[in-house]
């Protein structure tokens, strides 16, 4: 189960790189506890690898949305990549566009981070 969610501290960024279907159980929750311990540290980034997630529900988004407010109280960001167009519907949908970086892929996200 925690398989779906592959955690790596990269130095400047952690980046989680996500799998499968994230709808408000033990991944949810996983995920959750990933995000607040890397957002505990001062200007932290993460990269959220969405490539292979098939489904994400308003629980899920809710923990994104948290780890977004966490990460910019202490001068961090959440930066998102890899979304696929089901996915991506569901953000322009619910207007998460406007709030958080998103990039096409990982290497654009590392490049955008390392500009600012």
């Amino acid at each position: 189960m925690f398989d779906q969610i592959k955690s790596e501290d990269c130095g400047d960024y952690t980046l989680f790189t996500l799998r499968g279907q994230f709808i408000g159980g033990d991944e949810t929750d996983r995920l959750r506890q990933l995000l607040s311990g890397v957002a505990e540290q001062q200007d932290n980034i993460a990269i959220v690898d969405l490539a292979n997630v098939t489904y994400i529900n308003s629980t899920a988004l809710g923990v994104l949305i948290s780890a977004h407010a966490r990460f910019t109280k202490r001068n961090g960001r959440v930066v998102l990549c890899n979304i696929s167009d089901n996915i991506e519907n569901i953000f322009i949908i619910t207007k998460l566009t406007l709030v958080f970086e998103i990039y096409d892929t990982v290497d654009e996200a590392k490049s955008k981070i390392s500009e600012s």
